[in-house]
């Protein structure tokens, strides 16, 4: 499957500009999955930019909206 990172870009709201896995989905699951953590698209921006990708800090925030 080819990977469609231009597109991916448009929806990514991740704001750590110098990721690698920036756009690449497929890496950026599998690495925050590793750490226990989610990506950022599942944050709000105000929440994704606290760098905080802990599953309990997801369920926190979510829980507060």
């Amino acid at each position: 499957m080819e990977c469609k990172k231009e597109d991916n870009l448009k929806n990514c709201n991740c704001s750590y500009s110098s990721c690698d896995k920036k756009g690449v989905c497929c890496e950026c699951i599998k690495y925050h999955r590793d750490r226990a953590e989610l990506p950022g698209c599942y944050f709000s921006l105000s929440d994704e930019k606290t760098y905080d990708r802990s599953i309990e800090y997801f369920i926190k925030t979510y829980e507060s909206k």
